[in-house]
C-alpha cells in the first residue's frame, strides 16, 4: 500500500485542523435524539443556527427529496493482512439518490453514533452525540426515477474523502447532487477513516500499526466501488450481508454515465481513477494535492477546485494540469482554506456561536469566505460540472466568472 503521509503545506495536519473544528462543533449538550422525522429541506440562506437544538447542515436545492442507505462491501480481490489471516478489504459506503414517498421516514445522521463517538473521543471531547447534524437523506426511501433519459436510469457520481476523515465530510455537495437526480456513492477508506460496521466494530485512522493509505489505495477502493455500481445496475445487491436495498435502487444507476469527485487526498485519488479507468467520464478534485499519483495524459473533462493546493503553491498540481488534454477548468474562491470546501464551512460558524470562539479561530479553520458563499459554491459548481459532462446540459456557470459568485476566480 502507498505510505505517503498527508500534511498541509502550512504546518498543521489536516486532521488536527478539521478534527478540532468538527469535534468542537458537537460540544453543546443539546439533548436531542440522533434521528428525527423528516422535514422539508431548509434553503442555505435560512439555515437555522445551533440554537434550534443541534448543529445543522443546509438543505439541498433540487426538486427531489433525497434517500440514503448504507452498504457493507467486501473486495475479495484484495486480501487485508492487517485485518487478520484470510480477511479481505471491507468498506462501508453510502448510496444517495432522488427519493419519493420519503416524508415519514427518518433523516440519516451525519455520522453513525459509533463513528461519531470515535471521532470526538480522538480529540479528547466527552460530548453528547445528540449534537450530530442530520442530513437531508431519508433512510431507505424508495428511488424516484421518472423522467430520466435512457430507460429512466440515473447518472452516478462516486465520492472519496480526505485523509483521516470520513465519507460524510462533503454531505452538502453529495445531497445536492442527489436532489437533482444523481446516484452518489460515498465510501469510507478503511484504516484512514472513522467508520462503523454493522457488527458494531468501529475503526479509526489511529489504530496502532494500521497501514498508512495513499491516493493509490483510495483509488483501488473507488474502482471497486465502481464494480459495485455495475452490480447494482445489473440488478444484483453487492451488500455482503445481503441487506435489502431501497425499493427501485436495483437497476437504477446508469453504468455508462459515471463521474467522480473527492476532497483533499480523495481529490488526488479522483485524478488517479479518472486517468486509469475509462468508466469515469468526468473528474472533479476539491483541493487535491496530486501527490503520489502516476500522471498520464487525460482526455476526459476535469475540474480543479483549489485552495491551499493550487498551482501557485503546488508543483504536483501544475504537473497534473499540464497533462489535461480535454476540457479543463481551475477555479478558486477568495479567502479559502483547505477545509473551506467541506461541511466544516457551514458548521464552524455554529461552533463559534455555541462556544464563543473568536472569529480569528474560525478563519484559521475555514478561511474568510462566508459560510453561505461556500455552501452555494459547493452546491452549484459540482452540479454544473456533472450536468454538463454526464447529462450534456449546457449552462454558462463554467464558462467564466459569474456575477452570482463574485468570490470565484477562473485561473488561466
Amino acid at each position: 500500500m502507498d505510505t505517503t503521509p498527508f500534511t498541509s503545506p502550512n504546518g498543521p495536519t489536516r486532521r488536527r485542523m478539521l478534527g478540532a473544528a468538527l469535534a468542537l462543533g458537537a460540544a453543546a449538550p443539546l439533548g436531542l435524539a440522533s434521528t428525527a422525522r423528516a422535514e422539508a429541506p431548509t434553503p442555505p440562506s435560512s439555515t437555522p443556527g445551533p440554537a434550534a437544538g443541534r448543529l445543522t447542515l443546509p438543505g439541498p436545492t433540487g426538486p427531489h427529496r433525497v434517500g440514503t442507505a448504507a452498504l457493507h462491501l467486501r473486495d475479495t480481490s484484495r486480501p487485508d493482512p492487517f485485518a487478520g489471516p484470510g480477511r479481505y478489504r471491507e468498506l462501508m459506503a453510502s448510496v444517495w439518490y432522488p427519493a419519493e414517498r420519503a416524508d415519514e421516514l427518518p433523516l440519516a445522521p451525519w455520522m453513525t453514533d459509533g463513528a461519531m463517538r470515535a471521532y470526538l473521543d480522538d480529540f479528547g471531547f466527552k460530548l453528547p452525540l445528540s449534537a450530530t447534524p442530520l442530513t437531508a437523506g431519508h433512510l431507505g426511501a424508495p428511488v424516484h426515477r421518472t423522467g430520466h433519459r435512457t430507460g429512466h436510469r440515473l447518472p452516478v457520481v462516486v465520492y472519496s474523502h480526505g485523509a483521516h476523515s470520513h465519507r460524510a465530510i462533503n454531505t452538502v455537495t453529495v445531497q445536492e447532487l442527489a436532489s437533482h437526480g444523481y446516484v452518489v456513492v460515498t465510501v469510507d477508506h478503511t484504516w484512514d477513516a472513522f467508520t462503523e460496521f454493522p457488527d458494531g466494530r468501529v475503526l479509526t485512522p489511529w489504530i496502532d500499526g494500521a497501514p498508512r493509505l495513499g491516493p493509490r489505495d483510495y483509488a483501488a477502493d473507488a474502482r471497486f466501488v465502481l464494480d459495485c455500481v455495475e452490480e447494482i445496475a445489473a440488478g444484483r445487491n453487492p451488500d455482503m450481508d445481503g441487506k435489502p436495498l431501497p425499493d427501485g435502487l436495483l437497476g437504477a444507476p446508469d453504468p455508462l454515465d459515471v463521474g467522480m469527485f473527492g476532497w483533499s487526498k480523495g481529490g488526488s485519488a479522483t485524478a488517479a481513477v479518472t486517468m486509469a479507468d475509462r468508466r469515469v467520464r468526468a473528474g472533479l478534485s476539491i483541493d487535491g494535492p496530486m501527490q503520489a499519483i502516476t500522471v498520464t495524459d487525460l482526455d476526459r473533462p476535469f475540474l480543479m477546485l483549489t485552495a491551499e493546493f493550487g498551482r501557485d503553491q503546488n508543483p504536483d498540481a501544475v504537473t497534473f494540469w499540464n497533462h489535461l488534454r480535454g476540457w479543463r477548468r481551475n477555479i478558486q474562491a477568495d479567502g479559502v482554506r483547505h477545509s473551506s470546501y467541506s461541511d466544516a464551512a457551514p458548521l464552524m460558524p455554529q461552533v463559534a456561536e455555541l462556544l464563543g470562539l473568536p472569529a480569528q479561530q474560525v478563519q484559521q479553520m475555514v478561511g474568510t469566505l462566508p459560510a453561505d458563499s461556500s455552501v452555494r459554491i459547493q452546491q452549484a459548481y459540482p452540479l454544473a460540472f456533472f450536468d454538463l459532462h454526464l447529462r450534456h446540459r449546457r449552462g454558462s456557470l463554467l464558462d467564466g466568472p459569474s456575477p452570482r459568485f463574485p468570490d470565484v476566480k477562473f485561473l488561466p
